[in-house]
């Protein structure tokens, strides 16, 4: 029965996902994600209901569009494959629970912003008051009015640091080194996590982005590399491995 729930929530998750990817890709460009057919983005040709079955079409159609044969984004299948390990790795560490839902959420929150990103190296105010609304209401939920204040406090801790990382990049390097959606994403952070695994996240996410932007650099000669993701990521580790502020010190000490 595990095991089927597991397929469960792994299938919706590349569904809801199919659909987060549309949003993350016509939501930066002021078009509706909700209204009108989806249709391939080289020829317009309006897609079928087979053909847009999360992951498999893009198999049986071997990454091409069947009407024009121009390449499907990759980003489309990928997006749907981590949203769909998401949601299945959602239930199985927090089963059906509160926690759920706000596991739910951030794989959800993940998945957009994976796309808006690395599409457009955008991460827009409307994802985020729309996720930051939906924290704050499940941690209502979960721990009270204590509980909630709690976290937005270290919110806005967090918000402080990355910003005050942001103009310190500025100073040193002369440009703009993070982008704003990068340092308002942080508050979102601190509505699930405690302000210390909020510190672990952004170590994490420079350490994993320090490699994959040098190879980025050499590899496609561009100074551009969108940290959202990398954030994410290193949210990710600390939120689904259930890294508290206990438990950091019980590590050191």
């Amino acid at each position: 029965m595990e095991a089927l729930y597991l397929i469960v929530f792994f299938i919706l998750g590349t569904l809801m996902s199919s659909f987060f990817c549309v949003v993350g890709l016509r939501l930066p460009r002021g078009e509706n994600f909700v209204k009108g057919k989806s249709a391939c983005d080289s020829c317009q040709h309006p897609l079928a209901l087979y053909e847009m079955i999360p992951l498999i079409s893009y198999l049986l159609q071997k990454g091409r569009c069947r009407y024009c044969g121009e390449k499907i984004a990759p980003i489309i299948p990928l997006s749907e494959l981590i949203g769909g390990l998401l949601y299945a790795i959602s239930y199985y560490i927090f089963g059906i629970s509160i926690d759920l839902l706000i596991a739910i959420g951030v794989a959800s929150l993940f998945v957009i912003i994976f796309v808006t990103d690395t599409t457009y190296y955008i991460i827009p105010d409307t994802v985020l008051f729309f996720f930051g609304i939906y924290f704050v209401i499940l941690e209502f939920l979960k721990q009270g009015l204590t509980g909630i204040l709690s976290h937005i406090t270290s919110a806005i801790i967090l918000f402080t640091i990355m910003y005050l990382m942001m103009l310190l990049g500025e100073k040193l390097f002369k440009r703009e080194s993070l982008g704003g959606g990068d340092v308002k994403l942080l508050f979102l952070f601190g509505l699930v996590l405690e302000s210390i695994p909020g510190f672990l996240t952004i170590f994490l996410a420079s350490l994993i982005a320090l490699p994959s932007s040098l190879i980025l650099l050499y590899k496609e000669k561009t100074n551009m590399i969108p940290f959202g993701p990398f954030l994410l990521l290193g949210f990710a580790i600390v939120f689904y491995n259930q890294i508290t502020t206990a438990k950091i010190i019980e590590f050191f000490f």
